[in-house]
Parts: structure tokens; C-alpha cells; sequence
């Protein structure tokens, strides 16, 4: 994966990239701030708004791409999420055009959140969260924790192979195979998408395969936040931000 040197700042993305595009949106720290705990974070009507206008102008060509799973998406944003496609647990299920496409949950999650609960309960502020094909170990409320949770969640990947992943102040156990770069390859074969090229803006680690997936599809990547090594080749400053362009792309 080819990650452009953090010294050289990204430019904000054109006008008019959207045209002949598909879109493809992060969650958390994309459209919405960080919070301190996941289900803290605040959903705005015109959030929801500007979703449901860009489902409407696009025609099947915006999808929501997240570590959340698509059941807590579809809670936090309403049923707006029924009008875009949604992938939900880092690549794990999708759904579009009402039809879900998920695996069974591996029965070894129940025992990784069970293990992750004995290990949080030692420290004020730790968080777990339990997804549909994962289990995330928060640690943001914790600082102190972060050096066990890491460690704890990597024993227990090996131990009942799953896969880690790193985000924003957490570690995360998850079933293996996929990321937001998997998910958009497969999303970019639905017959809406197929002859466009995507467009993907996320802001964590775990959305550089994303970045990387769509470049490699003949599309691009906006970092949201500070400047650093990324395959993105364009950048906004935050949720603000990218909700303003976002809108700008809708007049």
C-alpha cells in the first residue's frame, strides 16, 4: 500500500468529483465527531438529510462503509440507511437494494467478549463494544489500559484466529478476510456502481485499505483530519468539513 509522506499536505478534493462517481463514506470521524464512547456519538437531522439528498441524486452509487456493524448503523442514522448501501463490520455484510449479504458470527466472539469484560472491569473507563462480527476493546476513557488491551486482544486473536484491528484510542478482534477495501471492491460490482469510479473518505487506519482499493479501482481517497501518511490523495479537516463539501456537490 503506497502511503503519501505526511510532510507534503493533501489538497481538498475538486469540485465536481462526484460526477461519473460512486461515494463511499466512513462513519465515525467521517460524519460524525469522535465521541467518547460509541454510543455517544450525535446523528443530526441534517445529517440524515444530506444522506437521504445524496441517496436521491446519485441513484444507487452511495454506501456507507464502517466498522460499526449495519444493525448499529441502522439505529444511529434511522431509515435513511434503508436508501443507501451499507457495509458494516469492516467488510464483513452488506446490504443494498433491501438484501443483506452476512456470514454466520463465530461462536469464539462470546468467549472474546466475555474475556474482554473480565480485563476491562480492572480499569475505570474501558469499554467494550460488542459488533456482529467483532468485539472492540475502547480504551479512550483508559489511557492507562492501553498497553494491556493490546496485548490481551492479540492473544486472544491467535488463540481463536480471528483478526486485529487498530483504530482511533481501541483494538478490535474480528472475523478475518476482509476490510473496507474488500468492501468496496465487492460493492463496486453491484450493476449501479460497476462503470464509475469511487470516491471513498474515511479517517482512521482502519480506512487506508479503503483508500487503497478505491485508487486502485481508478478513484481516489479523502483523509478527513490532520495531515499524515496515506493513500488518500485529497484531505478535509473534519466531519464539518466534509458534510460542507458534501454539500456543495449537491448544488
Amino acid at each position: 500500500m503506497h502511503l503519501i509522506d505526511s510532510l507534503r499536505d493533501l489538497p481538498p478534493p475538486p469540485a465536481g468529483l462526484l460526477q461519473s462517481s460512486s461515494l463511499f463514506l466512513d462513519f465515525d470521524g467521517t460524519l460524525v465527531d469522535i465521541a467518547p464512547s460509541p454510543d455517544a456519538v450525535i446523528v443530526d437531522a441534517g445529517l440524515r438529510g444530506l444522506l437521504a439528498e445524496l441517496g436521491r441524486r446519485m441513484g444507487g452509487r452511495v454506501a456507507v462503509v464502517s466498522g460499526r456493524s449495519i444493525a448499529q448503523l441502522d439505529y444511529l442514522i434511522g431509515p435513511v440507511a434503508g436508501m443507501i448501501a451499507v457495509s458494516g463490520s469492516h467488510g464483513s455484510e452488506h446490504r443494498f437494494d433491501g438484501v443483506e449479504d452476512k456470514p454466520s458470527r463465530p461462536a469464539s466472539l462470546a468467549i472474546v467478549e466475555r474475556r474482554m469484560r473480565e480485563a476491562a472491569a480492572r480499569h475505570d473507563g474501558a469499554i467494550v463494544e460488542p459488533k456482529s462480527f467483532g468485539v472492540a476493546l475502547h480504551y479512550r476513557l483508559a489511557p492507562g489500559f492501553e498497553d494491556e488491551a493490546r496485548a490481551l486482544v492479540q492473544d486472544l486473536a491467535s488463540e481463536f484466529g480471528l483478526a486485529v484491528q487498530d483504530g482511533k484510542m481501541m483494538i478490535e478482534a474480528r472475523l478475518p478476510g476482509t476490510d473496507k477495501g474488500v468492501a468496496i471492491t465487492h460493492l463496486m460490482q453491484r450493476p449501479a456502481m460497476a462503470a464509475t469510479r469511487p470516491v471513498f473518505v474515511g479517517d482512521d487506519l482502519t480506512d487506508e485499505h479503503g483508500f487503497a482499493a478505491a485508487v486502485a479501482l481508478g478513484g481516489t481517497g479523502i483523509l478527513v483530519g490532520e495531515p499524515r501518511p496515506t493513500a488518500a490523495e485529497y484531505r478535509l479537516a473534519n466531519p464539518a468539513a466534509v458534510r460542507n463539501w458534501l454539500a456543495g456537490e449537491m448544488q
